[in-house]
């Protein structure tokens, strides 16, 4: 049995995250990929949809700019022949404050012929907001309606 692309494409992204090693994670990206991160673009400029792989190779070194993956977790995983869809709680080191960030992502990836054709990634923003601010977010409490 062949290995899953996905296995391939997790290694080869965080080699190019952490090592700065991107030749691996840009044989695997397909020309016309798809890839869209769900998240606060405001805060975080390389959250958002992209089109292409140099577009998907600038965010990839935007992200080895600013973290480093310290630990990942897949808590669950579905493969598909093409796809795959994880959910996974990432221990990232922010490189600017040296500051650790745990989150927890969706992670929804579609291969053609071993190379990344679409991935979609959805953040758990609140609590990735609230580590990169370094305090609580106090919300008014909800009421019911009735």
């Amino acid at each position: 049995m062949t290995e899953h692309s996905l296995w391939r494409f997790s290694r080869a992204l965080h080699r190019a995250i952490n090592d700065r090693h991107f030749a691996d994670i840009e044989a695997l990206i397909d020309e016309d990929v798809e890839w869209a991160l769900y998240g606060p673009i405001d805060m975080f400029p390389f959250l958002g949809a992209r089109q292409g792989k140099d577009a998907v190779l600038d965010v990839i070194r935007q992200l080895a700019d600013n973290f480093q993956v310290r630990r990942f977790d897949r808590e669950s995983i579905m493969l598909g022949v093409d796809s795959a869809a994880s959910m996974v709680r990432y221990s990232l080191t922010a490189l600017d404050s040296h500051k650790p960030i745990s989150l927890r992502v969706a992670q929804f990836a579609q291969f053609r012929a071993g190379k990344l054709v679409s991935m979609r990634v959805l953040i758990d923003t609140f609590d990735l907001v609230e580590q990169a601010l370094g305090r609580t977010i106090h919300l008014p409490k909800m009421t019911s309606v009735g």
